[in-house]
């Protein structure tokens, strides 16, 4: 036994093709105690997530968090969980099928073969996983892949996980594709242009709010010390969106939500801004989440339940949780444009029929079955 995982058969004369792999933080497989425990067991121990020392987070997470946090969550999912499953699942996977067809559409105007690059999704932690990606990737011919975790902004916590398990997973691989990653798009125009859209389709629906917070998943506040970029990225994102939106600084305000356990995160603290704005007479305020390009937990029940109770419960008049991007299509085809910019040098066409038949006949020639 080698060690390495089994390749797909080889065959003389296929066309290549270009991968794309799609990746989300990812979710439980119910809404249930159990399988959040599996979930939270395979995210916490993740050393990017948690940065203490092994031994002492050990004792921590399967002596308390592990036997206590799984029901509460589950109670939570449930809260949100849809006739698809996990939101954030079923939010992914449309991504994925949009992405193909879009793109698809991309390469044959450009002169390509529409089924040049495939699309699969994968998820760091849960279903559905990386190595099953990978084999359908490779199954399908791809000998590149470009992997794009859907984290707008970078993290080490999320972005770097996702990457690592990737490259991971490649070690273990005979024939290893080329890999490419995209780490990051918070400036993208298309992507910022698709947040503006958003926002202004729905205030078109809704009216426009006293106040605008623009919330991002928080993280411990020493990452920023570290040399995390994260936190610098989020407040670009926020300025590129307000300027698109034509917002004034006192007109939005950028948060970060999600905090867990005692030490000092990132703030502004989004539920606590929201207090504060409440008592100090904003009647309205709508909530956006840009690091988010898919709903999910932390922005259907955190922010859509918990925050916005808090806010009424404060003396707040009015509460909008802005959607997130989710499958809305000047978002697909932002998604697009940057899935082409990094497969640039990549993109080909494939040889001829002829080529592809000579290529085999000599393969035969020298012993080659197939």
């Amino acid at each position: 036994m080698s060690g390495f995982l089994a390749e797909p058969p080889w065959k003389h004369g296929e066309p290549r093709r270009v991968g794309v792999l799609l990746m989300n933080l990812g979710t439980p497989d119910a809404p249930t105690a159990p399988a959040v425990r599996r979930y939270l067991a395979e995210f916490l121990s993740d050393r990017r997530v948690v940065e203490i020392p092994a031994f002492l987070w050990k004792l921590i997470l399967h002596g308390v968090i592990l036997r206590t946090r799984p029901a509460r969550s589950a109670k939570k999912y449930a809260m949100i969980w849809g006739a698809d499953g996990s939101p954030l699942l079923a939010h992914s996977q449309k991504q994925k099928t949009l992405l193909m067809g879009y793109l698809g559409q991309k390469l044959k105007d450009l002169g390509l073969p529409s089924d040049l690059a495939p699309v699969e999704l994968a998820m760091r932690y849960g279903n559905p996983g990386i190595p099953e990606a990978f084999r359908k990737l490779k199954a399908a011919g791809c000998d590149r892949i470009l992997v794009v975790p859907l984290f707008p902004q970078y993290s080490a916590s999320a972005t770097a996980a996702a990457l690592d398990a990737v490259f991971a997973h490649a070690q273990r691989m005979r024939r290893m594709p080329g890999l490419r990653t995209v780490d990051c798009f918070h400036d993208d125009p298309g992507y910022v242009r698709a947040l503006a859209r958003s926002v202004n389709d729905y205030w078109m629906r809704h009216g426009r709010p006293d106040a605008l917070v623009m919330s991002f998943h928080g993280l411990p506040r020493r990452v920023l010390d570290l040399g995390d970029p994260y936190h610098c990225q989020c407040h670009k994102t926020a300025r590129l969106l307000a300027a698109e939106l034509g917002l004034e600084d006192k007109q939005f305000v950028v948060t970060f939500q999600s905090r867990f356990g005692r030490a000092e995160w990132l703030k502004p603290y989004t539920q606590e801004t929201l207090e504060r704005l409440a008592r100090e007479g904003v009647g309205r305020v709508d909530v956006v989440c840009p690091g988010f390009v898919s709903d999910c937990l932390e922005t259907l029940e955190e922010i859509g339940i918990e925050v916005k109770q808090a806010f009424l419960g404060a003396g707040g008049r009015e509460f909008h949780a802005i959607p997130c991007l989710n499958e809305q299509p000047q978002w697909i085809a932002a998604l697009v444009e940057l899935v082409l910019a990094n497969l640039q040098g990549w993109l080909a066409p494939p040889p001829d029929a002829s080529e592809r038949e000579m290529t085999l006949m000599r393969a035969k020639t020298m012993g080659a079955r197939q």
